[in-house]
């Protein structure tokens, strides 16, 4: 019997899905499934805790999204390969997921052979696109110039956190959340608080369905 290599975490908030990604995995003897999460903040206690060799991950689930799960991920276990599998094709988030260093993006209509043939080369070391993930990031039309900072604020603020517990969050100033605030405002071309979430739906910042 061969022992498992590799070590991995599944995070998606769908039921099915998740039990369809741990069922792939569990099909290759080298890995070993330590952990589940349905949420943002499970994922990141998840990883701190396993610091596995491998998550897949929804980036668009209850109390934490994007690129506040991945940088959170990368801070407490940077040998983590993060593969993003998810329902979002917006093409600004995912060249956002491709800049924050992610190892593989998969999308839930492509084709499931494609995620499933490419585990064993992420986990030795390679980076891997979907098919129609590599085009929607090709044929973006835009890419934004949000710092990352102003985009973990953004997540933040859909998230409905007030100015002060963002603060706390990143341990700066309330004056500088402001001026980070008003920067991707600017950036985003929006006047108000309600465009700026309509803007982050759009991208898929913020699913409309879930009370965050």
């Amino acid at each position: 019997m061969q022992v498992p290599k590799y070590t991995a975490v599944v995070a998606d908030d769908h039921k099915l899905l998740r039990a369809g990604i741990m069922q792939i995995l569990s099909s290759l003897s080298e890995i070993e499934i330590v952990a589940e999460a349905t949420d943002g903040l499970a994922t990141i206690v998840a990883a701190k805790k396993y610091k596995p060799d491998l998550l897949t991950l929804d980036i668009a689930m209850p109390h934490a999204q994007g690129i506040s799960v991945v940088t959170e991920v990368q801070r407490w276990s940077p040998g983590t390969r993060i593969v993003i599998f998810t329902g979002i094709t917006s093409a600004n988030l995912l060249n956002e997921m491709v800049h924050a260093g992610v190892h593989g993006i998969f999308t839930k209509r492509g084709d499931i052979t494609e995620f499933e043939e490419a585990i064993p080369t992420i986990l030795r070391g390679g980076t891997v696109l979907s098919s129609d993930a590599r085009a929607i990031t090709v044929n973006a039309d835009v890419e934004l110039t949000l710092t990352k900072r102003e985009r973990q604020i953004l997540s933040q603020i859909c998230a409905g956190h007030s100015t002060k517990q963002i603060a706390e969050t990143f341990s700066i100033s309330v004056k500088t959340v402001e001026n980070h605030r008003a920067s991707l405002m600017a950036k985003l071309n929006v006047r108000s608080l309600a465009e700026l979430l309509a803007y982050a739906v759009r991208e898929g910042l913020l699913n409309p369905q879930r009370h965050l």
